[in-house]
């Protein structure tokens, strides 16, 4: 370690001995590091409760996007109460890490801040009072050693010095024995400077020996008082030690959601929601409602009626785009299989299937375009219709997959009117098919 000095006494630090001269503030900086480390576990657990938060987010927000695409989408029966479970799951889960927030927050953040505001006072001067009355204590006990200490370093150098002396006036004495030039009376210069050296010698190392005596005499005491402060300062330390592990074990049962029963309670409800899963059931279910097990008006031979007449005149009226009008008809089918309102798909009530039927290929569901998977199951198809050039009054970000952005002044085009929700369909210039709110556009004129 290089050589240090403390000011108050200018005393020489050679070691890094804790009973050296001015080494006992580090015991003293460990208080205000215990101010330091509590503001930054007061700072990790507030870092941690942001990510809680913010994953909590992301889990309702995933959540809710995904039940609106599965509910739109086209999985139909058990599978699709299955699949919608995870989102159950997700909100459930982000309730707990909210609460794991909260307890971050309001339990462990405050407890912390508490104790660092009872254990630490801070002065008007700056700096903490714990940490001035440690400061006090140690340099009280060490003032009457490093004064003697100071003494002995000094006669040490006082003694040497006169070493350092004697040897060269003895060196000069050798030297001029060699020299003709020197007359006697210069020789006994010489040999009077030797003689006073050695004196000096003498006298500076009895005086280094007696305050080094006097050093160690005092060493005792001196130890003595040094460990009554530092057993202070240790056991202020021990209260801030076991405050911590306490306050990290209560973290830690925070944290720790597998001990929480209704994250448990959780997974199990996720699992049975799986495992309750029927493919039979749901093909059964396909076959009634979509398929062969439909109820079908067969045509049969009519005879002519007024009331027929009748009936069918208003539906010309009406322009009915069905086809034409069949009454009187029994059925006959699989009229046994009821549907089951429980397992009818979101998916199922928000398509129309057209009552005429066509060998055309762009009629046919399984054509190569969607068995080449070129097509996206979630969007909806793209009807024909009267389609009507429109253009944005206000900018739109659109928030889901199958919505379109645009801003102020854009022009696209309408291809369906408003529906009851507020929303049109309609087509970019560059192609992208989507909808938007009909309020945010007028038509061109």
């Amino acid at each position: 370690m290089s050589v240090t000095y403390d000011d108050s006494v200018g005393v020489e630090v050679s070691s890094d001995s804790f009973w050296e001269v001015g080494n006992y503030k580090r015991t003293v900086k460990r208080i205000d590091d215990g101010h330091r480390l509590c503001s930054d576990l007061m700072n990790c657990l507030h870092e941690r409760a942001r990510i809680e938060k913010a994953y909590a987010q992301q889990l309702t927000e995933w959540a809710r996007r995904w039940r609106q695409l599965v509910e739109k989408g086209p999985q139909y029966g058990t599978v699709e109460k299955a699949w919608m479970a995870f989102m159950s799951e997700a909100e459930r889960v982000s309730e707990l890490h909210l609460e794991v927030k909260a307890s971050l927050m309001n339990d462990d953040f405050e407890k912390i801040k508490n104790w660092q505001k009872e254990a630490f006072h801070k002065q008007m001067m700056g700096g903490f009072k714990e940490t001035k009355e440690a400061e006090d204590g140690f340099r009280k006990a060490q003032k009457p050693w490093a004064k003697k200490l100071k003494e002995v370093e000094a006669a040490k150098k006082a003694h040497h010095a006169a070493c350092k002396e004697e040897k060269l006036a003895i060196s000069r004495e050798a030297n001029s024995k060699a020299d003709p030039s020197l007359n006697p009376e210069q020789l006994k210069k010489l040999q009077d400077k030797i003689e006073k050296c050695k004196q000096d010698v003498l006298k500076t190392k009895e005086k280094y020996e007696k305050s080094l005596k006097e050093l160690d005499q005092g060493t005792p005491q001196y130890m003595e008082n040094m460990e009554q402060v530092f057993e202070q300062c240790q056991q202020f330390e021990e209260k801030r030690l076991h405050f911590f592990r306490e306050v990290l074990l209560e973290v830690q049962k925070h944290l720790d959601l597998s001990n929480v029963a209704g994250y448990k309670a959780i997974y199990h409800d996720l699992e049975q929601s799986i495992r309750v899963a029927d493919a039979v059931e749901d093909l059964r279910w396909f076959r009634a409602n979509h398929g062969p097990g439909m109820a079908m008006n067969w045509p049969q031979f009519e005879e002519w009626s007024a009331d027929l007449n009748r009936t069918l005149s208003r539906r010309e009226k009406k322009k009915a785009t069905d086809g034409v009008t069949l009454t009187g008809i029994n059925q006959t089918g699989d009229q046994s299989l009821p549907s089951k309102p429980s397992s009818v798909s979101s998916y199922e009530k928000t398509q129309s299937y057209p009552t005429d039927w066509s060998d055309d290929e762009s009629n046919n569901p399984f054509s190569s375009t969607d068995a080449n998977g070129d097509s996206n199951p979630f969007d909806d198809d793209v009807t024909s219709g009267t389609e009507v050039r429109v253009r944005a009054l206000y900018d739109y970000e659109g928030q889901e997959h199958d919505e379109l952005s645009f801003k102020a002044g854009d022009e696209l085009t309408k291809m369906e009117d408003e529906d009851e929700q507020g929303w049109c369909k309609g087509r970019l210039d560059n192609g992208q098919v989507g909808l938007y709110p009909a309020n945010y556009v007028e038509a061109i004129q």
